[in-house]
């Protein structure tokens, strides 16, 4: 083993340690290591950027548009109207019709835009059945992203594996390449899903009895001000705790002059200007404000904005994995002042909020109650990266145009198809058709594409590449040809989905796609096969992250508002993942014949 090799696969472990520990946004630590590459001489500096201009970063980005444009079409407005008002009272009834709709549509837009568009859905429709909200939300998020198996466009892993062996072969998979196996695994999974699946998440989650609200959350973490006219005026420790028993209301903290005051040694009374901070659910808090006349202190210095103010909406939404606020406060995102927007209360599923509102750092997952001007709130929602859980909040374009984003979708779909142009040409074609026609505005565009995403892609394939250059790939190949136990070619393919499944279920799927392509090739071209099915079973295992909440951003979306824990996803994910196997190989081994 080279110094080059043994100093490249050093920094990619030490990558991949850091994308699972979580403590950085993977976009940082791929853009990181790339530049330590190009310092060590693993990459050439002129070719260290190369990767922001590979097709497969262009492909993703002008899918994400397309799916921005699509979410607001008529048909997309139907389906959901229609899905809510039809989806039954019974489990199978309502977990099937919403998997089957989202896994569809998942396969044309983006996996977390399908599942922005249904979790309202869902959540009102459980609601309406008497349903836990983790009983519907969890086989969502998994039919969505087997949906994605579908297409070229599905999913990043797919748009990457098709431009690998476009730069081996010459020729892109075609739009429905991946359909004679994607599409028979997708319906056998929704399937699972709908039957069995579902009575594998935890019955603590599944059989929370009648959902009394939107979502079923731990209590919000609220802080409220103490006014002049208050009834807590001049009260001790003691009356004030039996005050907010009585409301069923927690009374976590008293803060005053921007220091905690200690409840169990306190001897001191409440006067005006304290703040009181309570763990309640919505509306518990607005309960407790009218009877105690109390006032939000929002997520700044003033509350002005949250005193009877009106046209103000009040919204749940959650916090997305790739959104500006994870791993940011409410004060140095600048909510307020920036946004318009005030943050009135924090939940993270399973654990208390501990310090100030203001000061609190999200987390992907965490649900969120704002308030901020009804006409303005989608988009603020979108430029934050944060999911709305009351409603779609993604209309997009005027109704004339409503048909119009289907029309040149299909477009370029069948340009794709026929092999009129390459599909990052006809996608890219439809993008900015939708953008001339006004169907979504300029900024509308640039705020849909995952910035994240594009940096983690144009940052890992050079790193993808010096794999090969150093012969890192032939080191690989060989640990994994020797082992005695995959000496067919057969056993290989599976040991590559097994392989590419697992670490997908703790690392981001596009780079999981980057990591294990270049293998796949050299695999293939080792064991003097066809390349096809090794690409096929990468692009596959790389989509299928069932296991973890951190493997794939839906698992980590429904964490928060379906009430689950680390450990919930593993009873439907394993099963689901060892079905996904047992029928994948043999249908790329048809399809794609060794």
């Amino acid at each position: 083993m080279s110094i080059d090799q043994m100093m490249l696969l050093a920094l990619l472990c030490c990558a991949l340690g850091l994308f699972v520990w979580g403590r950085w946004r993977y976009d940082l630590i791929a853009f990181s290591v790339l530049l330590l590459a190009v310092v060590l001489g693993l990459v050439e500096p002129m070719e260290a950027f190369e990767g922001f201009g590979h097709p497969a970063v262009i492909t993703v980005a002008t899918v994400l548009i397309l799916s921005r444009a699509l979410s607001g079409s008529a048909l997309i407005s139907l389906l959901s109207r229609h899905l809510e008002r039809y989806s039954g009272q019974r489990p199978l009834v309502q977990i099937g019709s919403l998997g089957g709709i989202s896994s569809i549509l998942s396969a044309f837009i983006n996996n977390v835009g399908a599942l922005a568009l249904f979790m309202p859905v869902a959540l009102r429709a459980a609601r309406r059945a008497e349903f836990a909200p983790g009983l519907v939300l969890m086989p969502l998020a998994f039919a969505t992203i087997l949906g994605g198996l579908i297409t070229l466009i599905g999913t990043p892993p797919n748009i990457i594996i098709a431009t690998y062996r476009a730069e081996v072969t010459g020729e892109y998979f075609a739009m429905f390449d991946y359909a004679p196996v994607g599409l028979p695994v997708a319906l056998a999974g929704v399937l699972f899903i709908t039957f069995l699946g579902w009575r594998l998440i935890p019955r603590a989650r599944r059989e929370g009895g009648p959902v009394p609200r939107i979502i079923e959350i731990d209590d919000y973490v609220t802080e409220l001000r103490v006014p002049e006219t208050s009834p807590l005026i001049g009260r001790g420790p003691r009356q004030i705790q039996a005050i907010f028993d009585e409301q069923r209301v927690a009374l976590l903290e008293l803060i005053r002059d921007h220091q905690k005051v200690q409840l169990a040694t306190w001897r001191g009374r409440v006067r005006s200007g304290d703040i009181v901070v309570i763990g309640a659910a919505p509306e518990e808090i607005s309960e407790t404000i009218q009877i105690l006349g109390l006032k939000l202190v929002g997520a700044g210095p003033s509350d002005t904005k949250t005193d009877g103010t009106r046209g103000l909406d009040l919204i749940e939404a959650v916090v997305s994995p790739e959104g500006m606020l994870t791993g940011r406060t409410a004060e140095g995102v600048a909510l307020r002042s920036r946004y318009g927007i005030d943050l009135l209360a924090v939940s993270r599923q399973g654990r208390r909020i501990h310090g100030r509102l203001h000061t609190v750092r999200f987390r992907a997952g965490d649900v969120l109650l704002i308030q901020g001007p009804g006409n303005e709130m989608s988009e603020t929602l979108a430029r934050l990266g944060c999911l709305p859980l009351l409603d779609r909040g993604l209309t997009i374009g005027s109704v004339g145009n409503a048909w119009l984003p289907i029309v040149l979708f299909a477009g370029a779909i069948a340009a794709a198809s026929t092999g009129i142009v390459a599909p990052p040409v006809a996608l890219g074609i439809a993008a900015m058709a939708m953008l001339f026609l006004k169907v979504i505005s300029l900024r509308e565009a640039y705020d849909s594409i995952n910035w994240p995403v594009i940096v983690l892609l144009g940052s890992m394939i050079p790193i993808g590449s010096a794999l090969e250059t150093t012969g890192a790939t032939v080191l690989i190949t060989d640990v994994i040809l020797n082992w005695e136990l995959t000496l067919s070619p057969v056993l290989i393919l599976v040991l590559v989905m097994v392989i590419t499944m697992t670490l997908s279920d703790i690392v981001n799927n596009a780079a999981t796609a980057v990591i294990m392509a270049p293998i796949a090739l050299d695999l293939a071209n080792r064991l003097g096969t066809n390349a096809d099915p090794f690409l096929m079973a990468v692009a596959i295992g790389a989509s299928c992250a069932f296991l973890t909440p951190i493997g794939h951003q839906n698992n980590t979306l429904v964490m928060g508002p379906g009430g689950y824990r680390f450990g919930d996803y593993w009873r439907m994910g394993l099963p689901l993942e060892l079905l996904i196997v047992a029928l994948a190989i043999p249908l790329i081994l048809i399809v794609w014949p060794l």
